[in-house]
């Protein structure tokens, strides 16, 4: 797993709500390693929220800049990144992850996320609806063009469903030690 005396990346990957950045510090600290969440670098970047430079750039503007982040993430060693949910829509993502690490697909159904969407505060003020229809519809319809995607480039996935993140987070270490 390892490339010399340094760990490969772990890059989380999923829908947004399936435990990525609470998974990624867990799995970090437990490895030694540090953890990112993209959208989060991304933000402290440009000095934005998301919903700011959707805002300001709209969505290609946004996809542009977290394309720049992927791919510096992805030069990095030694971390635990939590991908933006749709890090992986762009093929130069996708390619830029592959061979840098490993990826883990963490899924949940899209009446869990949309449940647990609902009850958390930054929610609306971060993360902007990305189709006409919002809700549970929009969750259906993206997971339906973006679970191939994530498919493609994950190592292995882990169903985060009925799991604390702990237990994602411990699922997770225990598959790389196999």
């Amino acid at each position: 797993m390892s490339r010399g005396n340094r760990m490969p990346n772990i890059f989380l990957t999923g829908y947004r709500a399936t435990g990525k950045t609470s998974v990624a510090q867990l799995v970090a600290d437990q490895l030694g390693l540090e953890a990112i969440d993209a959208d989060v670098f991304l933000e402290s970047e440009a000095r934005m929220t998301i919903a700011e430079i959707f805002e300001a750039e709209g969505e290609q503007g946004f996809r542009e800049r977290e394309s720049s982040v992927v791919h510096q993430l992805a030069q990095r060693d030694e971390l635990v990144v939590a991908l933006g949910g749709g890090a992986i829509v762009r093929e130069e993502n996708r390619r830029a992850i592959q061979g840098r690490g490993v990826t883990v697909w963490l899924t949940a159904s899209p009446e869990i996320i949309f449940d647990r969407m609902s009850t958390d505060p930054l929610t609306g003020k971060r993360r902007p609806n990305l189709t006409a229809t919002g809700g549970l519809q929009e969750i259906q319809q993206l997971l339906e063009q973006r679970n191939p995607l994530y498919q493609e480039v994950a190592d292995f996935s882990v169903d985060t469903e009925q799991m604390t993140p702990a237990e994602v987070a411990g699922e997770i270490i225990a598959k790389l030690r196999d």
